[in-house]
């Protein structure tokens, strides 16, 4: 009975030893994965040659179209300031060596997506950074008694209402802006 009891101890604590080296192991992995391997650099290009960022003449637009063009893919600027885009695509151009595109939008406007479509044909189109949005005050105001509320809204809740198929042009303006929070991998957003 002390020798069954012996090797029931050692079983157990062998057991034990065994889950313990398992969740090391995996421990080990996320480490390693989160400090020591770094993406490949074809990793987005993968996904496609360009990216399309809207709002890109200024602020994060601009940023997202800097950091994506210094990861080695070409950029399609979407802004409404002419002035401003060609600003940012020259310096892009010169600090990075991307091809950059520019298109001139303004999406409060209803003619614009068969526009932006016609540009954005024949490109291999794999990241889409949609930062449209537009903020009528930085003073607390009720919504209603903001003045242009439609035209404000509109750009970012337009395609709630649309039916159909989805196409290019309307896949521009998902998930525009909500405020002063990110939902960065929400469903919408995600095209999930």
């Amino acid at each position: 009975m002390g020798a069954a009891l012996e090797h029931l101890f050692i079983s157990v604590g062998m057991l034990v030893c065994l889950v313990y080296l398992v969740k090391w192991v995996r421990f080990s992995k996320c480490i390693y994965l989160h400090f020591w391997k770094v993406l490949p650099r074809s990793f987005l290009k993968s996904m496609g040659q360009w990216a399309v960022i809207t709002g890109a003449g200024d602020g994060i637009g601009k940023a997202y179209s800097f950091e994506l063009a210094r990861q080695g893919l070409n950029v399609v600027l979407i802004s409404r300031t002419l002035e401003k885009l060609q600003a940012v695509a020259m310096e892009i151009e010169s600090t990075t060596g991307s091809s950059v595109r520019i298109i001139q939008a303004d999406f409060t406007k209803d003619d614009i997506y068969g526009y932006i479509e016609e540009k954005l044909k024949g490109l291999e189109i794999g990241i889409l950074v949609n930062n449209v949005g537009m903020l009528p005050s930085l003073l607390p105001s009720h919504f209603l008694d903001t003045p242009h509320v439609i035209q404000a809204e509109r750009a970012h809740l337009e395609h709630f209402f649309w039916g159909g198929p989805v196409s290019l042009a309307s896949i521009l303006h998902v998930f525009s802006f909500q405020g002063f929070h990110v939902h960065v991998f929400q469903g919408t957003a995600s095209g999930i």
